[in-house]
Parts: structure tokens; C-alpha cells; sequence
């Protein structure tokens, strides 16, 4: 059922993605211009992913006709996995599918409005009615109900919450052009925490370099417990994601959260080397008419910040090659700030030439407490 009322009205929020989950939305790849080669490489990946996940939560792994074969041969002996054939335009589930929020009984969807990151001004595809739709679309197969946002452009990869009252954002991306261009920074406040139960909106004021979704705060910054932060950050004063980095650690060190705590940042370095389209990465994508197109050379806005808690560890992005040693420690720093949780690597370069990563392609349903009989 689509709700006209307003979730913190309520009494719903959106708890942190480190709380326990109901389950994760996962699109099965396919997009030519997003997926190579047939998006075989890709799909190999992401039904790794979907078996890790599915050891301590549900899987709804959303599929299309031409995919479902596939995904159903690839994934027959998991179990906890809920098929779903849906349409999607792509894959990136983080952005196109409901966000969650709960009374703590209760879990509904939130329906934002999708326009490809930035619609006719700088969006990445000329046609994006499909996954505009999915959010609802979804929520009826899964029997959610769900909040009519229309209105307001959002993507999911664009906001963090720490499920106290503290909502998480960069300037850069909520403040684009593309996205709500009425609104004022004031007013696009109102309606995040009036959704999302915050009190506070933390704005970073920049993302990770080169990121085409125009920075979104969970490829830069992340909660990892109340308080608590991790950021991407560089020490190569020559590269150009130093400023960007710097810029947010000085904000963070200088603010608050809704609690009134002083936030704790821990620094977790992006890749050494900066990943790149190959001249056999472009030769796989096929783009179709009005498609933001690849070429030799792009660097790719890769970030360990994009890992994705489950309920039995955390998957950690590994770009391989050049970066094994980054991989390394990267997994190290993880490993410190997450003591009592498995820290799961993940080859994801076949994740990142089709634009983002492990969180990008997954979105969490938080769990509510089982009711007693």
C-alpha cells in the first residue's frame, strides 16, 4: 500500500545498515553498457556475493526474462534466496530500490524518485522510467507498504544514517543541479530527517574524484558504529582526491552528531594505483543511444569505503593487480575498526568498471524483533 504520511510522523526512521537485517536487495546484472562482455564477469561476481550474503540473511535477487534462467541455474544450491522477476534498467540496487525504515514492529519502503543521478541535466542514461518504478514495484511483490516520495529525487547511495537521529550527506551530490534544483539546502534537510527520523544532517562537502554519481557519501564516508566514521582518504598531496578527502576530514573533526558526540574518524587510504578502464574493458560494453560512455584511461572512483555489513561480516572491495598491497591493508585498518566481525574480501574490479561497488549493489531490510508466540 503507497502512505501519503510522512515516516518520522510515524514514528519510523532508518536504522544503521550495521543493525541486524531482514534481508538484501540484489539485482542480477545485465545492462550492456554497465556490463561486459556479455555481463558474464560480472555476474560471477555478484553470485558470490549473493551466496555470502545468503549465509545469515534473506537474498532477493531481482531478475529480468532474459536473466532469471541464469540466475536460478547459477544460485539452485543456495538457499535463502527469494527469486523476483522485476524489469530494471540496471543493476545498482542500492539507488533504485526502497529505502528502509522502521518503528521498531514494523518495516516499510520508501519510494523515492530515480532520474538516472541527475535526469536531463547530467544523468547517466536517457531512459530510467523502469527503475523509477521498481521501488514500488518491489515493495508490492515483498509485501511492504511504502511512503509516496515522488517529488523528491534521492538515491539511496546518496545518504547514511546512524540510526540515532544523525543523517550523513554530501553537498556535492544532494545539491546538484540534477536532483531537487527548487529546493534549498534548508528544505532538502526538512524532508531527509522528516523520512529518514534524523535530527541532524551531517554535509560533507565532497565525495570521492571522478565519481559520476556526483559524489555519493557511501563511496567517501560511512558509520561504523554511533559516533564513529570511516573515511576514504590520500596522502599523495598530487592526487586530486587529497583536497577532496582533507575537505571532509576537517568538517568532520569540527562537528557533531544528533547526540552531541564529537565524531571519531578513521582514515582507510583509496587504492594506490587508480583503477582504470583497459582497452578490454571498453572493447565488452555495448551503449545504447543517450548512454554515458566509457573510455581508455578513465580512472574509476574506487574506495574500500564501499563495503556492505551483513549480518555475518563485512564484504571489503579488492581491486587486485597493482593494488594487492592497498588490498592488504586496507583489510588490516578494517579489521582494527571492526574487531568482533569477519571481514570478507571481494574481488570487485568487475563491480567497478560498471560504475560503483559492493554497496552500490546491494540494500539492506533492516530486521525488527521476532514477536513471541
Amino acid at each position: 500500500m503507497k502512505l501519503k504520511t510522512t515516516p518520522k510522523n510515524d514514528g519510523f526512521y532508518m536504522p544503521a545498515e550495521f543493525s541486524p537485517h531482514e534481508a538484501t536487495v540484489i539485482v542480477f546484472p545485465e545492462r550492456p553498457g554497465s556490463w561486459g562482455y556479455g555481463a558474464v564477469p560480472a555476474q560471477n561476481v555478484f553470485a558470490d556475493i549473493i551466496r555470502e550474503v545468503a549465509k545469515g540473511e534473506r537474498v532477493y535477487v531481482i531478475v529480468s526474462d532474459t536473466s532469471e534462467a541464469k540466475a536460478r541455474a547459477m544460485l539452485a544450491d543456495t538457499a535463502n534466496v527469494e527469486i523476483l522477476n522485476i524489469p530494471t534498467d540496471d543493476s545498482w540496487a542500492r539507488d533504485i530500490a526502497p529505502t528502509f525504515v522502521s518503528d521498531g514492529i514494523t518495516v516499510r519502503g520508501i519510494d523515492w524518485q530515480f532520474n538516472a543521478w541527475g535526469g536531463s541535466y547530467d544523468g547517466l542514461y536517457a531512459h530510467w522510467d523502469i527503475d523509477n518504478a521498481f521501488a514500488s514495484r518491489f515493495c508490492e511483490a515483498a509485501g511492504y507498504d511504502i511512503y509516496d516520495l515522488q517529488h523528491f529525487v534521492l538515491e539511496g547511495g546518496s545518504v547514511h544514517s546512524d540510526g540515532e537521529g544523525t543523517i550523513m550527506v554530501t553537498e556535492s551530490c544532494l545539491l546538484s543541479k540534477g536532483r531537487n534544483p527548487s529546493l534549498s539546502r534548508e528544505q532538502i534537510e526538512e524532508v531527509l530527517c522528516g523520512c529518514l527520523g534524523g535530527e541532524k544532517v551531517l554535509w560533507l562537502p565532497r565525495g570521492i574524484y571522478n565519481d559520476e554519481t556526483n559524489e555519493h557519501v557511501d563511496n567517501v564516508c560511512a558509520f561504523v558504529r554511533p559516533g564513529e566514521v570511516v573515511l576514504a582518504s590520500c596522502d599523495n598531496e598530487a592526487d586530486p582526491q587529497y583536497a577532496l578527502s582533507e575537505a571532509c576530514l576537517e568538517y568532520l573533526e569540527n562537528e557533531t552528531d544528533a547526540k552531541g558526540r564529537r565524531l571519531t574518524v578513521y582514515r582507510l587510504p583509496i587504492p594506490d594505483v587508480p583503477v582504470t578502464i583497459t582497452e578490454h574493458d571498453l572493447a565488452g560494453y555495448s551503449f545504447e543511444e543517450g548512454e554515458d560512455e566509457r573510455e581508455v584511461g578513465e580512472r574509476l572512483a574506487a574506495s574500500y569505503v564501499n563495503f556492505y555489513f551483513t549480518n555475518t561480516g563485512i564484504l571489503l572491495p579488492q581491486f587486485g593487480g597493482e593494488n594487492a598491497q592497498s588490498d592488504d591493508r586496507a583489510r588490516v585498518i578494517m579489521q582494527y575498526i571492526f574487531p568482533d566481525r569477519k571481514i570478507i574480501p571481494v574481488p570487485a574490479r568487475e563491480i567497478i568498471i560498471g560504475g560503483g561497488n559492493i554497496h552500490c549493489i546491494t540494500q539492506q531490510i533492516p530486521a525488527v524483533p521476532r514477536q513471541k508466540e
